[in-house]
């Protein structure tokens, strides 16, 4: 073999070998760049995953909060003697009775008040009806606020005697049921007496004396 062939032989092979290191070197680089791709759109999917995750214990808080919220405002306690006061009224004649929220939070009452005056076994009549699952009348009292029903006396059945005592009961959400029942309420604190009979019926609670009055015909 001549110097000369020997010399182009080594050429080729020089020539060779670099396209395959060329051809490898960018082979590298690729799969680098793949790798890194897959690597950035992987903890992109983390984070997201992650915003989602954090979002939903964002709402189970909110949600947590708003249940909460909820459950602070509870039946009404049926308190003691001074939440409340009978009010008689005239033209025409009625009993007013007023309940005292003392609680520092707002509770419920629902539908009328149940009244046991004397010594009787069973509560006067319900002016607007018996309650049922299809009839709930439900009011919100505010924390130290008030509530009132009306109790007409028009009649002289009515109005039948002067009581001196009487226990109150609060009533369940949806029947005429009573979840808590008062201690004697001493009337003998008024100056003079509410005279309320046996046939008297009962509105039920309101916000304001005046709705009371309206819905048992008893206002001015």
């Amino acid at each position: 073999m001549t110097a000369r062939r020997s010399r182009r032989r080594s050429a080729a092979y020089a020539a060779l070998a670099l396209g395959l290191a060329g051809s490898l070197a960018l082979t590298g680089c690729n799969s680098h760049s793949s790798k890194k791709s897959k690597k950035s759109s992987s903890s992109s999917s983390k984070s997201k995953k992650r915003k989602i995750i954090g979002g939903g214990a964002a709402a189970a808080g909110a949600g947590a909060g708003a249940g909460a919220a909820s459950r602070s405002t509870t039946y009404c306690t049926t308190g003691t003697q001074g939440d409340y006061k009978f009010i008689t009224r005239t033209d025409p004649s009625h009993v007013i009775l007023k309940y005292h929220n003392s609680k520092s939070r707002s509770c419920y009452l629902y539908n009328s008040p149940m009244l046991y005056f004397g010594t009787a076994k069973q509560p006067l009549g319900y002016y607007e009806g018996a309650p049922s699952f299809g009839k709930t009348q439900r009011i919100e009292v505010p924390a130290r606020g008030d509530a009132y029903a009306s109790i007409p006396t028009t009649t002289a059945a009515d109005k039948g005697t002067k009581q001196s005592v009487v226990k109150i009961g609060f009533m369940n959400a949806s029947e005429p049921t009573q979840h808590g029942l008062s201690a004697n309420i001493h009337l003998s604190q008024y100056a003079s007496l509410p005279s309320v009979g046996k046939t008297a019926k009962v509105s039920d609670w309101y916000l304001s004396d005046k709705l009371a009055e309206i819905k048992t015909n008893t206002g001015k």
